[in-house]
């Protein structure tokens, strides 16, 4: 079997080395790889896929939205974060799902707070979506992003009630979600944020521990980061390629190896 991740840039990526050490664990005659893929080259993927050439792929920046349109049917959570970033193909027909919902939940798990926790979430984009999904529930959740009217837009089109914060604006005690790219490059999240919080995680991930997360580990604020979401998506997807639950431990071992 061959799989992917599929992305441009996508060199910097953990997922080939996480799914190859599960199968490996398994002793599965399978292969994860990298597969660089310009914004205009999605189609050939597609065809792989079909054509039987490819199983399954995981998908990253900037292909979200293409591999939305390219699929045939849709799983709950894909269909409610209008988001596919996970493909598996069976006999030509591809099914579509969004596993960076189960890797936001990962991530706030490994808090240890309680379920009731305010949530503020960073950003309007396709990475906010799925943590609003996947927070949807007993915790109040707000969203506070740069642009207000963007901000605004995207709270509207959202089937999660929530609440709309004023950018820099920090919310004593609650979780914090940074659904934004600000970090990946050693960009620093608005002061306060992090400091006011009960708890920090960072979807983004780069070559190096993010700003915000060394803030939070100083302060010695619960914290997970990029590739605790990155395992908790991975246990997801590998299961969607395999059939078989995935090994955690090895997972999270692979993800910060080298």
């Amino acid at each position: 079997m061959r799989f992917g991740v599929v992305g441009d840039p996508v060199d910097h990526s953990r997922s080939p080395a996480i799914h190859n050490a599960g199968f490996e664990a398994f002793g599965i005659d399978a292969r994860f790889v990298a597969l660089r893929t310009p914004a205009d080259g999605f189609d050939a993927i597609v065809r792989d896929l079909r054509s039987g050439a490819l199983d399954g792929v995981s998908v990253t920046m900037p292909h979200k939205d293409n591999a939305y349109d390219s699929v045939d049917d849709l799983d709950d959570l894909a269909a409610r974060s209008l988001a596919v970033n996970t493909i598996v193909a069976t006999r030509g027909r591809l099914h579509g799902y969004n596993t960076d919902v189960e890797g936001v939940r990962y991530a706030v798990s490994k808090l240890g707070l309680t379920e009731g926790s305010p949530v503020l979430v960073l950003g309007y984009g396709g990475a906010a979506r799925a943590a609003l999904v996947a927070l949807d529930g007993p915790r109040p959740i707000s969203i506070s992003g740069r642009d207000l009217d963007k901000a605004r837009a995207f709270v509207a089109s959202v089937d999660v009630d929530t609440d709309l914060v004023a950018w820099e604006t920090a919310m004593p005690d609650a979780i914090v979600v940074n659904a934004t790219p600000l970090g990946m490059h050693g960009e620093d999240l608005p002061a306060g944020l992090v400091e006011a919080a009960a708890g920090f995680v960072d979807m983004t991930y780069g070559s190096g521990t993010t700003p915000a997360i060394r803030a939070a580990e100083q302060r010695h604020i619960p914290s997970a980061d990029g590739l605790d979401m990155l395992v908790g998506q991975a246990v997801r997807a590998f299961e969607l390629f395999t059939g078989r639950p995935a090994p955690l431990h090895v997972f999270e071992q692979a993800a910060r190896a080298g």
